[in-house]
């Protein structure tokens, strides 16, 4: 099945030959490779570079294990792109697989070391290649990795499937896209899948067999699968409200009866944000115009792992909604706050202080628009509800209520816009 991924394969075509390393990251199986090796390198042939000028190398692939070796994939990819007059792209697949050896040229008791950074960073000297990596986990996104790109990394981040792209390789009918997405998300093979049982088997096999190992290799974690599992799972209950790591230890206490410190929860929480399975978004005050360090919000990356890790059981609309409109704002590269909004009124004579919520403050350079996630709007007291907190925010940017209801988009007379949730996603009306 063939699913184009157009809104990061222009990214990437965008970025050609900017003198930067493209370093592509995301979740395991999101479909980082097939971007890279297939979509892109489809692109290079059609406009009309030489297949000999395109050195691919898949490093997960065991055919290709010396190359883990940073010393041997350097000279192998100098090698290759050593005639001068030709330009050469170099696409790296999986690039955490090369291991940190000891540098040969210098005594053991410098612990001088050499990684595919050092690698990385050779090649990008040479004046007729182009970059381009994968990598799956923290290993990509550690402070040391950071530090060491500087200025001569451009990270591509990119997500499971989203909506659009989803309902464009939908092998059935249309009709039935927005509820199958709904359940099993947007990892690229449930597309190939075709009954709830493969589906959600394949789901929470990501999890048993892939993500949670990864977690625990990855960062030495001494937590057992089990703990860690059951942390998912309280997240994936409390998808769409506010908490953090105090709240969680409580509630590990009362409904899974295990006593697990703050300290811990934080860490794990940390892992699990570095391996792209949860995000999370702060409060941010409004009118105030400073952020609130906690309680915060945690998304999945995908809400079909976020059901599989609760069997499918709670299906919560409104929050599924809340997370996958999440997923499509960070898919289109806004950073994402949880919005408040406070205001003094009076009640039986007493002055008190309210605070109302905004479901994303959503920023892109100079751009910003409120956003609320409303499952209905059809009871005209449930819409004000809904609109109070956008109401009362007295600047000039776009507010936008995205509707779960099959509506017609509109706009009320204090300038709200209104627009199903399909229409928002497939970007038939709105275009943020």
């Amino acid at each position: 099945m063939r699913i184009e991924r157009n809104r990061y394969l222009k990214r990437l075509i965008s970025s050609r030959w900017n003198g930067q390393i493209k370093i592509i990251t995301g979740i395991r199986r999101c479909g980082k490779s097939y971007l890279l090796s297939v979509l892109y390198r489809e692109y290079l042939i059609r406009d009309g570079v030489a297949p000999e000028q395109i050195i691919s190398l898949e490093l997960d692939n065991d055919i290709n294990v010396r190359y883990r070796n940073p010393m041997e994939l350097g000279a192998y990819l100098r090698q290759m792109a050593s005639d001068a007059t030709k330009d050469y792209y170099i696409l790296l697949d999986e690039i955490q697989m090369v291991e940190e050896i000891a540098n040969p040229y210098l005594p053991k008791e410098s612990h001088s070391t050499i990684s595919f950074v050092d690698v990385l960073l050779g090649l990008k000297s040479l004046q007729n290649v182009d970059v381009y990596v994968t990598g799956s986990n923290s290993k990509m996104l550690s402070s040391d990795v950071a530090t060491a790109f500087r200025d001569r990394g451009e990270e591509i981040h990119i997500t499971p499937l989203t909506y659009d792209d989803f309902y464009a390789a939908y092998p059935d009918e249309k009709r039935f896209a927005w509820r199958e997405f709904v359940a099993y998300g947007g990892m690229p093979f449930v597309l190939q899948k075709k009954t709830h049982e493969e589906k959600a088997k394949y789901l929470q096999d990501l999890f048993s067999l892939t993500y949670i190992r990864d977690v625990i290799e990855r960062n030495r974690l001494r937590a057992d699968t089990d703990t860690l599992d059951e942390l998912l799972n309280v997240v994936a209950s409390a998808v769409g409200s506010l908490t953090n790591p105090t709240r969680l230890a409580n509630t590990f206490q009362s409904v899974k009866g295990l006593k697990i410190k703050n300290e811990p929860i934080s860490t794990y929480l940390g892992c699990f944000i570095d391996a792209y399975i949860l995000c999370k978004a702060y409060r941010y005050d409004i009118k105030g115009r400073s952020y609130i360090d906690t309680p915060l919000k945690y998304y999945f990356t995908d809400i079909g792992l976020r059901n599989a890790r609760l069997n499918f059981r709670q299906q919560e609309e409104n929050h599924i909604m809340e997370n996958i409109l999440y997923n499509e704002l960070a898919s289109r590269g806004f950073s994402i706050d949880v919005g408040v909004v406070e205001y003094n009124h009076t009640v039986s004579g007493k002055n008190i202080r309210t605070q109302l919520e905004v479901d994303f403050v959503v920023n892109r350079a100079d751009k910003r628009y409120y956003i609320q996630s409303a499952l209905t709007t059809a009871d005209e007291e449930k819409r004000q509800q809904e609109v109070n907190s956008l109401n009362r925010i007295d600047d000039s940017f776009a507010k936008i209520v995205v509707v779960g209801d099959n509506i017609l988009p509109w706009t009320d007379e204090r300038g709200v816009q209104y627009i199903n949730i399909e229409d928002f996603l497939l970007e038939r009306i709105n275009k943020l």
